[in-house]
């Protein structure tokens, strides 16, 4: 029987059990509309593409399943843009559909038309243009394929209008084979045994992991390689989650915004085993002055990521989890280490902990302290819900003061940092767990980037929650302005920022402000219990900055800890 290609099409997000598609619709996507509207799939309307991108990877980040998106032609399709390169930076598996004009006028400068495959090559996994019928069966098969497995990421099927009106029998493939497309799950037994003896042999051993541990789901493989081992762990901002947050071994987020205990615990460790990471520069900071002493072993399912920024000891390519999992097997033929083995280094990064914790002081009468806001949140919702974050200081400050637990319970842009990521993925965190609660932590300045998105959340009665640390300020960009610009704030004031209460109300949500100390507590309760979108305005003290700081281009050790700098040729206290 033959089928038209948008018939195909949604045959084919039903063969790959897609429940939902986030998008907006347009006129070379009629055909395709037309078939959804009586399909078994739900459809969420944007109100813009950004958005539908952003939903679909929140979707994807929270389920562990593939996000869909849809858009037309021209500035719809362009429209996606961010949201891809966003998914494509921090790995994440969605397929992005776009309509195409008709095969004939493609090159002509037809109206709404645009080489989105071109455009989004360097953003994707793979980009298909589907130039017959016939090859969209195969088409969508690979695209779910390359999608989710291997290195997650985004994967744009772009469709011309005639080839979702044209009809064919379609032949679906039996399973997906792609020459030169096999990604390798299993370490190299050989190079897991140096590891093994490498991680043995260290008195101060550091696990590094990245966001490659919850795409794999290796969080048990790597707790039980901790606490077994006697090993520290520190995460990146996508890792939070993989590690508990109230861990005795748990030493807090590295980098930039790291906390002091894990930033010297890199610096000092003799042993560090990077798990489904990039040792990206926000991370590394002085690529010369980073783990110095340190022999690296880094685990990672895409090779081009191995030795990419740092050259590393013992490279092993596969999957997190098998790796862990193999490795563990190993080890556990191996005499157990005594104890006493490494308890002067656990004693070590517990005085690191212990001494210069992050912290800020909150007066009962002062302004309003956005770390407060944060730690307060965490306190009420026990660290049991999902987290978005905008980019920013907002984004730190949640990486800071709210533990996380679980794994896919931030969701956070990390690689790209695109503002007015948070609320269209809560949405999608939102459907992908409609029993959780979920909540937007924004600045005022990213909550406008894509604040249209209250309509969705309101319309389709997603009871998504914004907290918004409204400074009036670009706050990050404020805070480099402030530290190394002679405080010149350059365009960076945000005085005019609309009354989020009465644009909430406009939208159809309930708003709330805090404006003192003591409205926080009550305004957090009643936000989080009541139902339906509700936004949060929390007035902030304005100049408050994000310590710990490294500044670019220093040394992890070269932290800002506050006011005062810290000295990088002070002899440090150690006990080992």
């Amino acid at each position: 029987m033959k089928k038209s290609g948008a018939q195909i099409l949604v045959e084919g997000l039903l063969r790959e059990k897609v429940e939902v598609v986030f998008g907006f619709p347009g006129g070379v996507l009629l055909d395709i509309y037309d078939q959804l509207f009586d399909a078994p799939i739900r459809h969420i309307l944007t109100r813009h593409e950004q958005g539908a991108a952003h939903a679909a990877d929140g979707y994807a980040r929270a389920t562990g399943k593939v996000g869909v998106c849809i858009a037309t032609s021209g500035p719809g399709a362009t429209n996606l843009v961010t949201g891809i390169a966003t998914a494509h930076m921090d790995c994440v598996p969605i397929v992005a559909i776009t309509g195409q004009v008709p095969t004939a006028l493609i090159g002509g400068d037809a109206f709404q038309e645009a080489d989105i495959v071109g455009i989004t090559r360097p953003i994707t996994k793979h980009s298909y243009l589907v130039k017959n019928v016939e090859d969209l069966p195969r088409i969508i098969m690979e695209a779910f394929h390359i999608a989710r497995t291997g290195k997650p990421g985004p994967v744009l099927i772009d469709i011309p209008k005639d080839v979702s009106k044209n009809a064919t029998v379609p032949k679906w493939p039996d399973k997906v084979e792609m020459r030169g497309y096999n990604p390798v799950l299993k370490g190299n037994r050989a190079q897991i045994a140096k590891a093994i003896d490498a991680i043995l042999a260290s008195h101060r051993p550091l696990i590094y992991a990245g966001g490659g541990v919850i795409i794999s789901g290796a969080e048990r493989e790597m707790i039980t390689l901790a606490e077994t081992y006697h090993i520290p762990v520190t995460c990146t901002l996508l890792g939070l989650g993989g590690f508990p947050g109230d861990n005795p071994l748990f030493l807090g987020m590295l980098g930039m915004h790291g906390t002091y205990a894990a930033n010297m615990a890199t610096s000092e460790c003799d042993m560090l085993l990077a798990i489904g990471a990039r040792f990206d520069d926000r991370v590394t900071g002085k690529i010369a002055e980073f783990a110095p002493h340190a022999k690296i072993i880094h685990i990672d399912i895409d090779p081009a990521s191995i030795s990419k920024n740092v050259e590393v000891d013992i490279p092993i390519v596969g999957d997190a989890k098998n790796v862990l999992g193999d490795m563990l097997d190993m080890m556990r033929k191996k005499e157990h280490l005594p104890d006493r083995f490494r308890e002067k280094w656990i004693e070590q990064v517990s005085m690191w902990k212990d001494e210069h914790p992050v912290h800020y002081e909150q007066e009962h009468d002062g302004e309003i302290k956005p770390q407060y806001v944060v730690e307060k949140l965490y306190e009420m919702t026990k660290g049991d819900a999902v987290i978005t974050t905008e980019v920013g200081q907002n984004q730190m400050w949640t990486a800071q003061f709210y533990k996380f637990h679980q794994p896919r319970s931030i969701l956070s842009s990390g690689g790209l940092g695109t503002m007015g990521y948070g609320l269209p993925a809560a949405i999608g965190a939102q459907i992908g767990c409609p029993g959780r609660l979920v909540v937007d932590i924004a600045g005022d300045g990213s909550i406008q980037m894509n604040i249209q998105e209250l309509t969705t959340a309101v319309q389709n009665r997603l009871p998504v929650k914004v907290v918004i640390l409204n400074n009036c300020f670009l706050g990050m960009v404020r805070q480099w302005q402030e530290l190394f610009y002679d405080r010149r704030y350059s365009h960076t004031c945000l005085i005019s920022s609309p009354d989020f209460v009465k644009v909430a109300e406009a939208y159809g949500a309930t708003g709330l402000r805090a404006e003192k100390v003591s409205d926080v507590e009550p305004v957090l309760k009643k936000g989080l219990e009541a139902e339906g979108v509700v936004v949060m305005d929390f007035r902030v003290s304005r100049e408050e900055n994000v310590y710990p700081m490294v500044p670019a281009g220093e040394a992890l050790k070269n932290m800002i800890l506050g006011p005062q700098k810290l000295d990088p040729k002070k002899k440090l206290k150690a006990v080992f």
